[in-house]
This record gives structure tokens, sequence and C-alpha cells, in this order.
């Protein structure tokens, strides 16, 4: 029959995608891993560290470590604790390796700026700390291509954003969610976000409009959580359960969000399915909580649109999951995804390859990716502009940044009012500024820079002797 002449097997170049677990001593060992009862994925890694939710006595912490200390972590080993209650969310910003986030039980959402020498002490200050939440903070979410833009998400129902280089709320999105949110997530661009909600619906927000642009009730019949992310083409993928407590993936169009491009059943297990997506190469990886296995699945635009790559499985269950952005991964060895699977007392990561025979870069595997350079500053984009992230080449690996200093300039409230009466059409310029004057305070501004941009390179230059003092030790 003329059936069988149709290929059987699809072509994909991710088809024999593998993953493996590292050897031993590359693992991080000895970590008091947080048990708190929480959907979040407990860490958050990028190309200088890995950052862990940690049990605290009393408060609440993360640890963080250089991704190159690996083996047993000294019990001793400085946490960041700030937070007087649980941490249940940490996220990287994408535009400095240095600089975390941390979102708490405490209600309130917290910036750190990481060293890159491993401190001596704990680090209990915060760059800032944000402030608008009444219950706690379960989400956070870095913007993707807007500076120092960062969204919250609590279970008060309220969506934040805030810019964290003047430590004020940008947005607040009320009204929207009737009940608890279970995860957001933004486009590639920024300009959208999809959210989930215990309410049953799927809804697609156009955060500057504070509009619902597209909502879905009921992705999925059953009753636990839905999770939802974006992929390629603005399409939305989702994972939830079946009325019969299965658990389902499914792909959805914005345009017409009424019935799935794919639903597919997977299993029986109870666990929220974490997915994870890598634009570059469009699979979507699965991670539940609890599980002992992640799950694989390419998308495309062909039927069945989702199609099962393979299951990397394992003995042990997984508390958490980090996921390193492309720019970390070593490209020699067609890493494609690494994964930073959390057990009770350690974290080990997985490492997923396509095999390749050539030693040579394979640029099929490593289209550009985004960079750590922001292609819009906040408040560009809170008036509106939209920015594609700005992308570099993987052909000669990546080499991380220097540590940038975040600088938060509070704005002084006063400065916002304007002065009283008719008094504002004096501009500055028709002053009694003589023009020599001038020139004087100019010159003084000029030499005080220079001064400040050679102290810079002094202690920039401390600090990496520092690192090669320190990096050898414990």
């Amino acid at each position: 029959p003329p059936a069988m002449s149709r290929r059987v097997v699809r072509q994909s170049k991710f088809r024999h995608v593998f993953g493996q677990p590292v050897k031993a001593d590359q693992m991080y060992e000895d970590i008091r891993v947080s048990k708190v009862t929480c959907d979040s994925s407990f860490c958050a890694v990028n190309p200088k560290f890995v950052a862990i939710i940690v049990e605290s006595g009393g408060g609440g912490a993360f640890i963080v470590l250089p991704l190159a200390k690996t083996g047993r972590v000294d019990k001793n080993h400085p946490l960041v604790t700030g937070h007087t209650a649980p941490v249940l969310d940490i996220d990287w910003c994408p535009h400095n390796d240095n600089v975390i986030a941390s979102a708490s039980e405490d209600t309130t959402v917290m910036v750190w700026q990481i060293p890159d020498y491993v401190p001596v002490r704990n680090i209990t200050e915060p760059v800032v700390t944000l402030e608008g939440h009444s219950k706690r903070v379960s989400i956070i979410s870095w913007h993707p291509t807007a500076r120092n833009v960062l969204l919250s998400a609590g279970c008060d129902n309220l969506v934040i954003l805030w810019n964290v280089g003047t430590g004020e709320m940008l947005l607040a999105l009320d009204d929207m969610h009737t009940d608890l949110i279970y995860n957001v997530g933004w486009n590639r661009n920024g300009s959208l976000l999809v959210t989930t909600c215990k309410d049953k619906k799927v809804r697609v927000i156009d955060p500057r409009k504070q509009q619902i642009i597209a909502e879905k009730t009921k992705p999925h019949d059953g009753t636990r959580p839905i999770r939802a992310i974006f992929v390629a083409d603005g399409k939305i993928f989702t994972t939830g359960f079946s009325r019969m407590s299965e658990r389902q993936l499914g792909l959805w169009d914005l345009n017409n969000f009424e019935e799935p491009i794919a639903l597919q059943e997977m299993d029986t297990s109870n666990g929220v399915l974490l997915p994870f997506y890598d634009a570059d190469s469009s699979i979507v990886y699965l991670c539940g909580k609890g599980d002992s296995s992640i799950r694989y699945f390419e998308i495309t635009d062909e039927a069945p649109y989702v199609h099962y790559l393979n299951t990397y499985s394992s003995k042990e269950p997984q508390r958490g999951m980090g996921f390193m952005p492309k720019r970390g991964l070593d490209v020699s060895k067609c890493e494609i995804a690494r994964f930073f699977k959390l057990h009770e007392r350690k974290c080990e990561p997985i490492v997923m390859t396509v095999p390749r025979k050539s030693d040579l870069f394979q640029d099929d595997l490593y289209p550009d990716t985004p960079g750590p350079e922001p292609a819009l500053e906040a408040d560009e984009w809170l008036s509106g502009k939209d920015a594609e992230p700005i992308l570099i080449s993987l052909r000669d690996g990546y080499v991380p940044i220097k540590n940038r200093e975040l600088k938060v300039v509070k704005k002084n409230i006063l400065d916002s009012k304007p002065p009283p009466g008719p008094r504002r059409r004096h501009s500055t310029c028709d002053s009694d500024y003589s023009q020599p004057a001038l020139e004087e305070v100019l010159e003084e501004i000029r030499a005080l820079k220079e001064t400040v941009q050679a102290q810079e390179k002094r202690i920039s230059d401390l600090e990496n002797k520092l690192c090669q003092f320190t990096n050898g030790t414990d």
C-alpha cells in the first residue's frame, strides 16, 4: 500500500540526545537541600555559580558555590542569609552573572551581589529589598531582554514588576488572578507573560497594557497544578493532569486557544512536571518533582508537533532542578543541556549530549544564543519598546565576564514634585553661571572620573589576585 512509502523514522539531529551524570567527584556533596513544600525548582545556575535553597534554622537561606568548587562542601561554607522566613525561589540575573534574586515566605524579594571570590562570612546585606507583597512570594523571574526588570508573584494573587536599579515598583498586575498563581513565564523578547493559576486558567498577559490578551480555561481537566511556558513562534506548552489523574502535556496556539495543537498522556505519577525549554534546539525537558527521570521532546511544525525523543532515567528521585543557560555549556563536547539535579544531600550535574564523531565546532547544534548584554533599559521597555535578545556566537566557547556591580540609585520622592507656582519656567541656563566656572567644574568631574576608573581597575585586579589565591583552597 502507498502508506508504506512514507518515511518511518523522522529525521532529526536530536533523535539520539542522551543524558549522563558526571563522575562522583564532579558532584556537590553535603548540602542540606531545603525541605519546604513548594513547586519551585530550588536551584539556579549560570556560567559562574550554582545556587541552591538550603535548610536554615529560623530564617531563609541559600548557598552559592563557584561551578568549579565540586566535591564536599565545607559545613562552614558561607550562606546568603537575609530573609526572616524560608526562601521559596531564586533566579540569576540573565545580564549579570554575579546578581541573584530571592523570593521568600517573609513577603519580600531581595537582590544580592555575589563576589567572584568565596566570602569569609555569610552574605547578609542585599543590594536592594523589594517590598510590595502582602503574603509569601513564591515566584521570581528576570525579564529576558531589559536591564534590571524583575517579576515577582505572590500568594496574594499579585504579579509585580520591579526596576531593581531604582528599587521601584514599575507595575502591579492585580485583579487578574482569582486564586493562587502556579507559575509565570516570559516570551522570548519579554513583551508578554503566560501564567497558570489555581482557578484552572492559563492567561496570556500584556503587562504594560495590563491586559489579558488570551485565556484558556481547563487546558487539562485534572485538578492538580498546571504549568505553562512560551515556546517558539509564540506557541504555549503546558503540563497538567487529565481527569483520570494521568500526567499530560499540551501545545497551544494563541490565535486559536480553543483546540490544542497536541495533547498527549504520559503516565500516572503525581509529581508536577517542571518544563525547561531550549529555544535553540526546540527541545522541552520535563522534570517531575519526586520523579527519577527527565523526559524530553522536540517541538516542530510537523504532526504530531511534540515528538518524544527519549528519557534519562536514574534510581534517585529529584528534589529540584537547575538548568544551565546555553552560554554555560561545553561546546567542544557537543553538550546541548546541563541539569543540576538536587538530591536530599547533594547536587548532581547531568549532561545532555548529541553524539558526534567530529571534534570541530558543530554550528548546526549551536546557533547564536542570548548573551549577557541587555537589549533595553528598564524605562525603554516600560515606555513600550521591545527588543529581541542580543545574540552571541559560542564558536570559541563563552568566557564569563568579571564581576560587574549592580548599582541601585533610589529616587528621592521630593525630586519628582514640580516646584509650586509659575517659577517652573526659569531653566538653570538663565542663572548666573559664568562660562569659565562651568569649564572648571567639568574639568574637575573629568579628573574625578579618571580617578574612579583607575580605582575600579585596581580593585578588580586585587579581586582577581584574591581569586587566584582562594581558588585552590577550601
